[in-house]
């Protein structure tokens, strides 16, 4: 017998001659948990609702044809357009699509109006929307309408007519700790107030290309499609966080779940209450992560922080004495720790605030005085730099909602070239400035961080398959050193 065999039936035999009063202890302890959670769901669902909104747009197709029988096995083998299929002709007018969402109802700040009630939910979940239903536990329908949304947070707030209705209270996602439960309550594939069980799996992850700005709480409890907007709570029915994404190869749910900190969604959902839309603070810096090898060359100690590549021409940043090549380690007071995270705080600052920011130069600390500007729409709060790779003799962006309207593709759809080495392996297998990669050894890459680190961790095989684009058409390509 394996040794994994022998333990598992000593395991078994020792749960067999476990004492009764033991045996006993442990499933009170699960009826107890179980219990926990279904006490969550009583309290928490009534304030869950199940959103469907509808959009118009131009009806496009190519001809189509109508399948006498077993369409699929004739798709199979001979494709859409078999000759001798009966023709039918593509769709005119209009084409009306449904999206299905979650959200849930929240206690808006004093500046909401008091005969309406207010539900926080994903912006993705009721963009370009004409018409909004909003459906609660009990059964009750009402027509919502969209008060403010911002999708480069992913968080809107609608509002339906309506008052006396329960409202769900927030928490404090800053005290989330990993391995802490929590509940995830929406309406997967239309499957109303489905609640799925799970632990913060991490915190603060960011560079994901799911959204603009990120912070995301990561859950293993199970999120679908049809979960977005719904809320994740803990087991004080606190919620904790919206739930947004999913990491999955199939569409489906496969262990990672992605939600927005209720924290930032709170900023964001007082600012569309009370102007509309959401004002961003700026700064005018390029920055970088403070890799191992990057504070070797600025001869520094290893540390948190990051590094400032680049300060943009009358910027806050400029005007407030910060130099390329300094170092940020903390920013009104809190530690810096990624690009991700301080870009977010920049963005909530509120323009025209002052904000002390920690910086090493020269190894020397100093505290550095900047007033923050306002975010314009042709600027960003703070930029990335490309990624090369010294192997392929290439380098690559992140695909910006700029690069995606010249490039006509969309954000996160890959990484575009923007330089390539002389004689270097990638020129000498044709890629060019201006084409995309779409993934690297079969998995999608969306930032140039993402792609830096699937070239690193091809190192040891010296190889790497990608997918570029090149106009419409795509390509498989090895590379290899």
């Amino acid at each position: 017998m394996s040794r994994i065999g022998t333990v598992f039936l000593t395991s078994l035999l020792a749960l067999a001659v476990a004492p009764a009063p033991a045996q006993q202890g442990g499933i009170e302890s699960l009826r107890e948990t179980g219990k926990a959670f279904a006490s969550v769901a009583r309290a928490v669902s009534p304030s869950v609702v199940f959103i469907q909104s509808e959009n118009r747009s131009p009806a496009t197709g190519s001809p189509q044809y109508r399948f006498p029988f077993n369409e699929d096995f004739f798709r199979r083998f001979f494709g859409e357009e078999f000759p001798g299929l009966p023709y039918r002709e593509p769709p005119k007018g209009e084409r009306r699509t449904l999206e299905q969402g979650s959200g849930f109802i929240f206690t808006a700040s004093q500046r909401a109006a008091s005969d309406k009630t207010y539900i926080l939910t994903n912006s993705h979940v009721v963009a370009n929307a004409e018409d909004i239903r909003v459906t609660l536990q009990d059964g009750r329908n009402f027509p919502a309408t969209v008060t403010g949304r911002d999708p480069k947070s992913d968080v809107a707030v609608i509002e339906i007519a309506s008052r006396g209705l329960p409202a769900l209270a927030l928490g404090d996602s800053t005290k989330l700790d990993v391995g802490e439960w929590v509940i995830a309550i929406g309406n997967p594939f239309g499957l109303s107030h489905t609640l799925t069980v799970g632990v913060v799996s991490a915190k603060g992850r960011t560079s994901l290309g799911i959204s603009d700005y990120e912070d995301f709480i990561q859950t293993d409890a199970a999120i679908n499609p049809g979960n977005s907007g719904g809320p994740l709570v803990n087991l004080d029915g606190e919620v904790v966080g919206i739930n947004t994404a999913i990491f999955s190869g199939s569409g489906g749910y496969m262990g990672v779940g992605f939600a927005i900190p209720i924290n930032l969604a709170r900023q964001i959902a007082d600012q569309l209450l009370e102007k509309g839309k959401v004002t961003r603070g700026y700064l005018g810096i390029v920055i970088q992560q403070l890799t191992p090898e990057l504070a070797e060359s600025f001869e520094l100690a290893q540390t948190p922080g990051i590094l400032i590549a680049q300060v943009l021409e009358n910027s806050p940043a400029e005007k407030a004495g910060l130099r390329n090549g300094d170092v940020i380690v903390a920013y009104r007071g809190v530690p810096v720790k990624n690009v991700g995270s301080f870009r977010n705080r920049v963005s909530l600052t509120p323009p025209g605030s002052r904000a002390e920011l920690t910086i090493i130069r020269n190894a020397k600390r100093r505290t550095v005085s900047a007033t923050i500007g306002e975010l314009a729409e042709d600027k960003a709060v703070v930029q990335a730099p490309t990624e090369s790779t010294e192997e392929l003799g290439l380098s690559v962006q992140t695909i910006t909602a700029e690069l995606a309207e010249q490039f006509d593709t969309e954000p996160g759809a890959g990484v575009v070239v923007t330089a390539v080495a002389t004689d270097s392996i990638a020129a000498r297998a044709g890629i060019e400035p201006g084409i995309i990669i779409v993934q690297v050894n079969q998995k999608p890459v969306k930032t140039a961080a993402a792609f830096k680190r699937a070239v690193e961790a091809s190192r040891d095989e010296r190889r790497v398959l990608l997918l570029i684009r090149r106009d419409d058409m795509q390509q498989y390509v090895v590379l290899r050193w």
